[in-house]
């Protein structure tokens, strides 16, 4: 496993404890100190997992062994029939989407796929959607729709796909035809941000009537690195901008943005991608009893007044 920055220390705390081990096995003198250094790398892990930065957060999120959609699949669905294409251009690998089965729910669900080797990852454009993902996206949800399947939308991409080829397909009216039809569409819609949810990208099938977010995940209108290019010019703010940006979920809580924060194992997903994919079905199960017993109308109305509250302010107390 990829050792981040800030895992150094503990990382080193537990080859000591294993060189210890392997050296001493059977003897009760040495387990009585393994025990104690034991104890103090339990210590150790919470002293560095409570005082992390938003950019040590960013890391975790972004962590090669942090679960993708399809461990999701794997590790939450009885069944999984995936549906591929747009039937306009064609099959966009950076989405993943099909009928699926998660305990006694029967849904569409679909997420976004930054694959886990260099072969994988350049198939699916590091998660990073072209036109037809998104056409894919809403065809799928319009089928959920018609079958009155719930969908679940799993968000992970650093963005669209901003190269030219995108644009010239449409990718701003792609997004932006997604955003008006699932704000209307007659079913229940769970998102979850399982990894990065930035930009359009995200937003594109992330309208839902409830949203759900790791706690490691972040969600934001641009990257940090991104955000530093902009506003200071220099790529390598981007500690600063991660602070600046608000983007962890318990920022996104506060402001109205996400609705709940799903935990994570002690230090990220990524030490304990199973027990992630428990809590986030646990999550998508609970949220499916509470909101199917709202009508069609209600859910629909609901869902246009949540994101017309994002971002409202008031200003009664400015001279």
């Amino acid at each position: 496993m990829d050792t981040l920055p800030h895992e150094r220390q503990i990382y080193d705390y537990v080859q000591t404890i294993n060189h210890l081990k392997k050296q001493n096995q059977d003897n009760p003198i040495f387990s009585r100190e393994i025990t104690k250094l034991e104890e103090k790398l339990h210590l150790l892990k919470k002293n560095v997992y409570s005082q992390l930065t938003p950019w040590q957060r960013v890391a975790i999120c972004r962590h090669a062994s942090r679960p993708h959609t399809s461990d999701y699949i794997k590790n939450m669905c009885t069944s999984f029939q995936e549906l591929k294409g747009d039937r306009k251009f064609g099959d966009d690998p950076a989405i993943i989407g099909g009928l699926a089965k998660i305990g006694d729910m029967k849904c569409v669900l679909i997420g976004q796929e930054k694959g886990f080797d260099t072969e994988s990852r350049i198939k699916c454009n590091f998660g990073m959607m072209n036109p037809e993902g998104f056409r894919k996206a809403m065809r799928l949800m319009r089928l959920a729709e018609r079958f009155h399947l719930p969908v679940v939308s799993l968000l992970d991409t650093p963005g669209a796909n901003p190269r030219l080829e995108a644009e010239e397909r449409g990718q701003g009216w792609a997004i932006a035809e997604n955003l008006r039809d699932m704000s209307n569409l007659k079913t229940m819609i769970i998102v979850v941000v399982i990894g990065e949810g930035c930009s359009g990208g995200a937003l594109g099938v992330g309208i839902g009537d409830v949203i759900g977010m790791l706690e490691h995940s972040y969600y934001s209108v641009i990257s940090p690195e991104g955000c530093a290019s902009i506003l200071w010019k220099d790529a390598s703010k981007n500690v600063d901008a991660a602070a600046a940006l608000k983007l962890n979920s318990e920022n996104l809580l506060e402001l109205g943005v996400i609705d709940h924060i799903i935990p994570e194992p002690l230090g990220g997903a990524h030490h304990d991608p199973l027990e992630t994919c428990k809590e986030v079905k646990n999550f998508i199960l609970d949220q499916w009893h509470i909101l199917k017993e709202l009508s069609t109308d209600a859910l629909t109305e609901q869902r246009y007044l949540k994101f017309r509250r994002i971002g409202t302010m008031s200003t009664a107390n400015v001279s």
